[in-house]
């Protein structure tokens, strides 16, 4: 029997992270192949050089180097036509017979733009959601556009597929394989965790990651610093931030991540990229989840922790009763922090309900990628709506 050939691409430590559950599925079946191709940021020195990560567990067959030494649009532009040659060369090389990849970052639309013009059939995790103030909005759907068979978080998001002319035999919602990870992982204890990040908590503490809302002109700065006047003024309470994505002028908030750490040392760290393993296993100590992460609105209620999305990055994503959401000026995130630590809202928190799924999500795309029928999958149908 031939062994069908699954090629995964990663390109963050954020997908990686989502994704092992399942690559550890298809590489112990003796019926699969896994082709594991790392990119983008997991290649970078600036944001940590988390291929390693990778490499611990997984063997990569194939480093694609495309990041260039820009954050801005002419500078990311470049990657993706670099990415588009360099995916098109490894295609031909590893010969898969399933492209699957997750997500709506520019590196993934490179690699699926490659595999659309080489009839390589593909698998899109996460299709369906909205980031109305980013570009990875546009980037996600047509992605979907581009993709054979889809996987949705929530039934919401799988509606929407089909409303963009997918079959709806083929777009399945599963949940956020993320909520695997979290049931999967063996979270760190507090003492654990502190040692881990050579920092000890206090009687409150705030996880912070901010990325730039790609579709506003220049404006990660002056939200960002919005966001540390608010958080400056609280008492007794440590912040860890996670710096941001290879987005365009993340490097400015990067920068000013390490400015404000550097001048509040006592109370504040930052880290280029925690893991997943240190990440979960501080999301379970903090108070919130703050910033415009997605990771806020999928993961942290499922830790009964408090969220405070600020600003238009995540837009159009359905939110848990846990999630504050708020403009990215000083008085509306002051007024969030307030809500967050008042009794109601705590009290609250106890009974929070994930929207994203029951961590069973990998177990049933690894089933579908195992049995479906390859044959004249790349041929589709435009699929219209029922009139009404």
């Amino acid at each position: 029997m031939t062994r069908r050939k699954i090629c995964v691409v990663t390109g963050t430590r954020a997908d990686f992270g989502l994704l092992v559950p399942l690559l550890q599925m298809i590489r112990d079946d003796e019926a699969l192949t896994l082709q594991l191709i790392v990119t983008g940021m997991h290649l970078s020195h600036e944001f940590g050089l988390t291929y390693k990560e990778v490499e611990a567990e997984f063997s990569i067959d194939k480093k694609i180097e495309i990041l260039l030494s820009s954050d801005t649009g002419l500078g990311i532009a470049k990657s993706v036509g670099l990415g588009q040659i360099s995916f098109s060369d490894t295609f031909a090389d590893l010969n898969p017979d399933l492209l699957l990849v997750l997500g709506d970052r520019f590196e993934i639309f490179s690699a699926v733009s490659a595999a659309m013009f080489m009839r390589l059939p593909v698998v899109h995790l996460y299709g369906g959601e909205l980031t109305q103030g980013v570009m990875d909005d546009a980037i996600r759907h047509s992605i979907t556009k581009m993709s054979h068979l889809h996987f949705t978080s929530t039934e919401k998001y799988r509606q929407r597929v089909i409303q963009l002319g997918e079959l709806p035999d083929r777009v399945f919602n599963v949940g956020d394989t993320s909520i695997d990870r979290i049931k999967q992982l063996r979270l760190l204890s507090r003492s654990d965790f502190e040692k881990a990040i050579d920092f000890k908590l206090a009687k409150r503490n705030l996880m912070v990651t901010f990325h730039p809302v790609t579709l506003e002109q220049n404006s990660a700065q002056r939200q960002f610093s919005q966001l540390l006047a608010a958080i400056d003024e609280l008492d007794d309470t440590h912040i860890i931030f996670t710096k941001a994505n290879a987005d365009v002028n993340g490097r400015v908030i990067n920068q000013m991540c390490d400015h404000y750490v550097s001048n509040n040392f006592h109370k504040a760290r930052v880290f280029t990229s925690l893991g997943q393993l240190k990440y979960l296993s501080g999301l379970q100590f903090m108070d919130a989840a703050v910033g415009n992460s997605s990771s806020g609105l999928v993961e942290a209620p499922s830790f009964n922790i408090g969220t405070i999305n600020i600003g238009d990055r995540q837009k159009g994503r359905l939110v848990a009763d846990s999630v504050i959401t708020c403009k990215p000026e000083h008085v509306a995130i002051t007024q969030a922090l307030e809500k967050l630590y008042s009794a109601n809202f705590q009290a609250s928190l106890k009974s929070i309900d994930n929207l994203y799924g029951d961590g069973n999500a990998s177990r049933q795309i690894y089933r579908i990628l195992k049995a479906v029928d390859l044959e004249n999958i790349i041929c589709k149908p435009f699929y219209d709506l029922p009139s009404t």
